[in-house]
């Protein structure tokens, strides 16, 4: 035990590290902004309606998690919360992966080995260097609520869903799926019907009640329903073809990314996938289905976190094919090669000796124009700087070319990287703002340094 403990410490620092480094040479972005902006407006007594995105938080994914996450912001506000509480949530899913192994009757080196097989698991480290977003919170919370099922421990189960619900309001149908999986073949009834009717009355408040009353449904389809774009511009659209133009759905299930995905998903895990002992695998089916159905790339690889509701249900399968003597691999250390060589071919790790060290040339620069925003006042910025000041009402990364003067009056700050604009702009774009900036009387310049710029705004 002690063994695993020191393991769960030390990939918890590995994250942490890898995350903190990631978000020190601004590559992290809007997700990691919203959310420090949401909990950072919470721990003031605000509203938390982000400016990054427009909408409050809970219009979001009705993610209430935020909330105590915010409890935190109050001993002293910083973005590293967030990297922490991610890294250790990743991590912790360790514990329990290692005590089901035990629980099914296994030894403690093979406890070991999918406890290796869990960590290195690509998505568990590539989530992590997404910004931040609560569904790795819920990635140890459904395997703790599994071992809770299994042992009984009804308290502890509940307390498990219940996380896991507050992560994202999506969730819920991943809870009703492991109810269907725990009612139907894991004989755990009560376990089973408390995670299907759970999972399902929060599914219709969060999506009929607290989504609708916190923001509007284009706000949604301009955040998340867009990668869904070929079944229609609405939701009425959307049930619409589901129900009655099934032709649509199915060409875009059997394409060419989606089997190159599926193969991806599968390939550290192929080990122990043996027919007989997919059944925990019904628990993924919505996580990998909206995956499937999505026509934006971003969800049909291992790079982002949209696969991680799959992780513990795959250990689950690996776990039962080991205690049936069926997998393939055996042996602790062929296991764990072979979840290392995998690790190795789609972990995100490599960005740090090449797309991460992007910024380096006028790093110096944007961190001394940063330090030099002294007061909580709104600022506009880039969208890789944004992250680094959203502790205040008004940031955005969100500038049109055409706007007028008076729009940008509404900001204190202009804080400008040309060199190094982001997704959201480009170095034109910038470069023109800076001379519109030089000729107006209303912002003076404050800092220019290696293609970085600051104004701030005059008090007349």
């Amino acid at each position: 035990m002690n063994n695993i403990k020191a393991i769960i410490g030390i990939s918890t620092l590995i994250l942490f590290i890898s995350s903190s480094l990631r978000h020190e040479l601004f590559n992290s972005s809007g997700d990691l902004a919203f959310f420090d902006q949401g909990i950072y407006l919470i721990s003031e007594g605000k509203p938390p309606v982000s400016s990054v995105l427009g909408f409050h938080v809970l219009a979001d994914h009705a993610a209430w998690i935020l909330y105590p996450l915010a409890l935190l912001y109050k001993i002293y506000p910083s973005v590293y919360w967030l990297f922490a509480v991610q890294s250790v949530a990743l991590a912790l899913g360790a514990l329990p992966t290692y005590f089901l192994t035990l629980q099914a009757g296994l030894k403690e080196n093979l406890a070991v080995a999918m406890v290796a097989v869990y960590l290195m698991y690509p998505v568990i480290y590539n989530s992590n260097l997404c910004d931040f977003h609560p569904d790795t919170i819920a990635v140890p919370a459904l395997l703790f609520a599994v071992l809770a099922a299994r042992s009984k421990k009804i308290a502890w189960f509940c307390v498990s869903i219940l996380v896991v619900l507050g992560c994202k309001a999506v969730l819920s149908l991943t809870v009703v799926a492991m109810g269907i999986w725990l009612l139907l073949f894991e004989k755990r009834r009560l376990y089973g019907a408390i995670a299907i009717i759970g999972g399902t009355i929060w599914f219709l408040i969060a999506n009929w009640i607290i989504i609708p009353y916190f923001g509007t449904e284009a706000a949604l389809l301009n955040r998340h329903l867009y990668r869904y774009s070929y079944l229609g511009n609405s939701f009425s659209e959307m049930v619409q073809i589901l129900l009655f133009q099934p032709k649509i759905i199915f060409s875009n299930l059997f394409s060419i990314i989606n089997l190159e995905y599926l193969c991806f998903l599968l390939l550290p895990v192929i080990w122990g996938l043996r027919p007989q002992y997919l059944m925990p695998l019904i628990s993924i089916i919505p996580c990998i289905g909206l995956n499937l159905l999505a026509d934006h790339p971003s969800q049909k690889n291992l790079v982002l976190h949209y696969s991680l509701p799959a992780i513990p249900f795959f250990i689950l399968v690996l776990i039962a094919s080991l205690v049936a003597g069926k997998a393939w691999l055996k042996q602790r250390q062929a296991i764990i090669l072979w979840s290392l060589v995998w690790f190795l071919v789609f972990g995100k790790f490599g960005f740090f000796s090449s797309k991460y060290l992007h910024n380096l040339d006028n790093w110096t620069a944007t961190k001394e124009a940063i330090a030099l925003v002294k007061t909580k006042d709104s600022v506009l910025t880039t969208d890789i700087i944004t992250p680094h000041l959203t502790h205040r009402q008004l940031i955005s990364f969100k500038y049109n070319p055409s706007q007028d003067i008076a729009e940008l009056n509404k900001f204190h700050y202009v804080l400008l990287n040309v060199r190094h604009p982001g997704w959201a702009a480009s170095s034109e774009s910038l470069s023109n703002l800076v001379n519109v900036l030089k000729n107006q009387s209303s912002f003076n310049l404050e800092y220019q340094q290696d293609d970085v710029y600051l104004f701030e705004k005059t008090i007349s």
